[in-house]
């Protein structure tokens, strides 16, 4: 018995460990975003700052869980910020390059009333049971219909849209084109090649953040979300920093300019 105490207390260890690096990574690259827009005014570094905040938000939860035990207040933000949300504010960034910006914004406008909507019901919805001491919850478990919906809409067709951008962009590119959806863009794309490597790097990184549950049966399922997060947050990184060295944008003019 006490060698098993000490074998579930090393792997939550080394769960909490690698959440706590997803969490510091994503912390790291929303300020990076977020600085960015700052000095440039590009608006898809707007969308992946929301995003990574999002991510760092969930991989915080997950680290909390794994440090202490799961809770329902926990859970709740894990889902809503890790299985909701996250993703659709990636694939708008995706979204922003590839495709006119009018589209984008009235886009965003519609994500920021679902993304409230979404903490609402996510945060108020009934539970079928309670979480027990030592389990990694299941949504399917304690949640009803709705909250189970949201996460998968809120996370197949973003990933979808992300991926499809990034085969889009690829193929653009072999046919020496702009790899933007629609023209005209304020976006200057002087390196088309590297714009669609950054692309496919951010599905690449969207595919692996997808892949816990494959792997929950390999690893369990606390540490397959803590690996696919820092995975794929370092691959997203890697893209997004391809991707926005590709371009040059003009920053949009206020009222007063």
């Amino acid at each position: 018995m006490v060698l098993i105490s000490q074998v579930f207390g090393a792997a939550n260890d080394l769960n909490s460990a690698l959440a706590a690096g997803a969490t510091l990574f994503a912390c790291a690259f929303a300020l990076s975003t977020f600085d960015r827009w700052h000095r440039r005014g590009q608006p898809q570094e707007l969308a992946w700052t929301v995003a990574m905040i999002l991510f760092a938000v969930g991989s915080a939860a997950l680290w909390w869980a794994e440090s202490t035990t799961w809770s329902m207040p926990a859970f709740r933000i894990f889902f809503l910020a890790g299985a909701v949300l996250n993703v659709a504010w990636l694939a708008l960034g995706t979204v922003y390059l590839l495709t006119n910006p009018r589209i984008a914004d009235r886009l965003r406008e519609l994500l920021v009333v679902l993304s409230a909507f979404s903490v609402g019901v996510i945060w108020v919805a009934p539970t079928r049971r309670s979480i027990q001491p030592g389990e990694f919850p299941a949504a399917r478990e304690l949640f009803g219909v709705l909250p189970r919906v949201m996460a998968a809409i809120g996370s197949g067709i973003p990933a979808l849209v992300i991926i499809i951008g990034a085969l889009w962009s690829t193929w653009r590119v072999v046919r020496a084109k702009s790899p933007s959806f629609m023209t005209p863009s304020p976006r200057i794309v002087y390196s088309p090649r590297r714009l669609a490597i950054g692309n496919v790097l951010i599905a690449a990184g969207t595919l692996v953040l997808s892949a816990s549950g494959s792997l929950g049966g390999r690893l369990g399922k606390d540490r397959a979300f803590a690996v696919t997060l820092l995975t794929g947050l370092v691959i997203l990184f890697l893209g997004f920093l391809v991707a926005s060295n590709s371009t040059r944008g003009q920053r949009r003019l206020s009222p007063d300019d």
